[in-house]
């Protein structure tokens, strides 16, 4: 039998441009050799989650997500807790595409990215779990992590980016520390501090810089404690970030890898950010899952350092290489030679 592959998108992402590519991305499928067909997302809540639930229930291959970062959310959100999950494959259509950016799929062209899957590449990618819930890309905590929620959907669809731009611009003299109590591996912070991110890749708010050493699937968060609410200081800090990333050494930033975080408030609500929506109040535990969800993705593009199974499956290759030789019985006389 074929293999099938299940396209979910969201019919209002990217100014509705997904319905006019949408039979050409079907064609694209095709060729990959999936039997294809396609959900357009609706209102009801969780419908991308619970689509991509029943279909890896009912043994689909593939299951495409296409549209913004919260598309994708949701439906990794439907196939996390399975044991048995298909790949996936993302179309970005949103308005900051970070998750696309990060595996160097195209953010501007939905049939290009379909068309991503052509190359066969795939990286098996970290996801994080907070409390029941699933993130792929960030996790936050503190007032500045409240942006995405005040940005309306209609306007981050018209204006894009610049709508989050606009209203960061809008909160940013209005930030200040709260006590926040954070364990993670090694290390306890308790403190006051105007946010902390958690990150699985290195794409964040559109920002390549912000995690300059990112692994896709290493098993661990980087964690970001920014312990200032100083205007002109974290101003400084976002020059930093846009110059090479370094800010990463700044005494107002912490800056760790871990697998594990228990974020608790000390006095005040800490309210939780999972891939620009709220994601509930602390106290949370988030976790790192491992290569949890198989990704389709340009892997000639990522960076070898934010890859950890390529070098894996090298290291295999050349030790199996060796073993074979080993194993290869000796040359006699009569094999050698004249």
């Amino acid at each position: 039998m074929r293999k099938r592959a299940r396209l979910i998108y969201n019919p209002t992402s990217g100014r509705e441009a997904l319905a006019h590519d949408l039979v050409e991305i079907l064609g694209v499928f095709e060729q990959a050799g999936y039997e294809t067909s396609a959900f357009a997302t609706t209102a009801v809540p969780n419908s991308a989650a619970d689509e991509a639930h029943r279909c890896a229930k009912d043994g689909f291959e593939l299951i495409v997500a296409a549209g913004g970062d919260g598309t994708i959310n949701q439906v990794v959100n439907g196939l996390a807790g399975l044991k048995r999950r298909p790949k996936m494959a993302i179309i970005p259509a949103g308005t900051t595409n970070d998750y696309a950016r990060a595996l160097r799929i195209p953010r501007d062209d939905p049939v290009a990215a379909a068309k991503v899957v052509l190359k066969n590449q795939t990286v098996k990618m970290d996801i994080g779990q907070a409390g029941e819930q699933y993130f792929i890309n960030i996790a936050a905590g503190g007032l500045l992590t409240e942006l995405t929620y005040d940005v309306p959907s209609q306007l981050k669809s018209i204006f894009g980016y610049a709508a989050y731009l606009a209203k960061g611009a809008e909160l940013l003299p209005r930030v200040k520390p709260v006590e926040m109590d954070l364990k993670y591996d090694g290390g306890h912070y308790k403190g006051k501090a105007s946010m902390f991110f958690l990150a699985l890749t290195n794409s964040v708010g559109g920002f390549e810089q912000l995690v300059p050493d990112a692994s896709l699937d290493d098993g661990k968060f980087t964690m970001i404690i920014v312990k200032t609410g100083n205007l002109a200081k974290m101003l400084h800090l976002m020059t930093l970030v846009l110059n090479g990333g370094k800010h990463i050494n700044d005494p107002a930033i912490i800056y760790v890898k871990t697998n594990k975080v228990v974020a608790k408030p000390v006095n005040d609500r800490l309210m939780i950010n999972l891939d620009g929506e709220y994601g509930g109040d602390a106290p949370m535990t988030f976790r790192n899952l491992k290569q949890h969800i198989e990704m389709f993705a340009d892997t000639d593009q990522i960076p070898d350092e934010a890859i950890t199974e390529s070098d894996l499956e090298i290291e295999n290759a050349e030790r199996q290489f060796v073993s074979a030789v080993d194993q290869l019985p000796a040359a006699t006389d009569e094999d050698k030679p004249e």
